[in-house]
């Protein structure tokens, strides 16, 4: 399920997508997530693994995502709300990358020069091969900073589980059996690299779907500074907090929504502060194997068909039935 670069533009791709925009340089990982796919009929969790075999099944299922196991590309709405407002995408998955719409600020369509314009900025992907192919090659570095982090989360933290509740609206598989671990770092990880040294100041808790071995939600809590690099290249304050939750879409497990709140440094001088939350729905399935001009063209009939319905005219009609 969730991770990014220092850009928010990056925060949209999701699922092998690559993620989005978290903060620093791989932290933005652990949060881009995982998007994957799994089906199944629910059953009891009365005989499942202890909790670090319990969590090793289910990061292994999350990699095995990533690396391109799961092939199912949908079209789905992203709000993403921050203390100066809210902003409403429209995303494609495609085979060249994901693709982003704005169609909404603060939930009011765009005027029509700022249609032009967001319409524009993503064209320039389509009219220049090679930004569109730096904009792969970003989402393909996060998808494997993010890799780097949930492989390790076996043995970078320590597990108690702390019982079970049910998955609901937006977690897991509505009423399935939800195995909650609280977990806190290992003393004895090493990080073999900076990617992995935000995992060394990280508690919180799991919710783990232990029948088809799925992350259905993640709460992690900075209790202490965390440094990159020696501290060189930066750092993330105390107290930060994200939780990120995955739901079961007609048996596509997906991100529902998102919430990150960090502040630090970056390279000792550049502050970072880093406030959002995002929430996913209206989920489709559309053709794997849409190409990025293919996916934006889908993206403007969808938004175009959506504001014909909203349209005075079509309302008064919709009205008299």
């Amino acid at each position: 399920m969730i991770v990014l670069g220092p850009n928010s533009q990056v925060l949209y791709s999701v699922r092998k997508r690559a993620v989005r925009a978290l903060a620093l340089l791989s932290f933005a990982a652990v949060f881009s997530l995982i998007s994957f796919a799994q089906t199944g009929d629910s059953q009891s969790t009365a005989a499942h693994p202890n909790p670090k075999e319990l969590i090793r099944k289910a990061v292994q299922n999350e990699i095995n995502a990533d690396q391109g196991t799961a092939t199912e590309h949908f079209m789905f709405r992203g709000v993403k709300t921050t203390p100066k407002g809210s902003t409403t995408r429209l995303y494609a998955e495609t085979k060249d990358g994901s693709a982003g719409l704005v169609v909404a600020y603060d939930g009011k369509p765009l005027s029509p020069d700022q249609q032009n314009s967001e319409e524009a900025r993503v064209e320039r992907f389509i009219k220049n091969p090679d930004e569109l192919r730096k904009k792969r090659a970003q989402e393909r570095d996060d998808t494997e900073r993010t890799t780097r982090i949930i492989r390790a989360m076996p043995d970078a933290f320590l597990y108690e589980e702390a019982g079970e509740e049910p998955g609901s609206t937006g977690i897991g598989r509505a009423g399935d059996p939800l195995v909650k671990l609280m977990f806190r770092p290992n003393p004895n990880y090493r990080p073999p690299s900076h990617v992995e040294e935000v995992l060394t100041g990280m508690e919180g808790y799991i919710l783990v779907d232990a029948v088809h071995y799925r992350i259905a939600s993640i709460d992690g809590t900075l209790y202490k500074q965390v440094g990159f690099g020696w501290g060189i290249l930066g750092h993330l304050d105390k107290g930060g907090h994200f939780i990120v939750h995955q739901e079961d879409v007609n048996g596509v497990w997906e991100i529902s929504s998102m919430t990150v709140k960090f502040t630090g440094k970056i390279l000792l001088v550049k502050s970072l502060n880093i406030d959002s939350t995002e929430a996913f729905s209206d989920f489709k399935r559309i053709p794997d194997n849409l190409t990025f001009a293919q996916g934006f063209d889908l993206l403007k009939k969808e938004e175009a068909a959506r504001t014909e319905k909203q349209s005075p005219e079509a309302l008064a009609e919709s009205n008299k039935r």
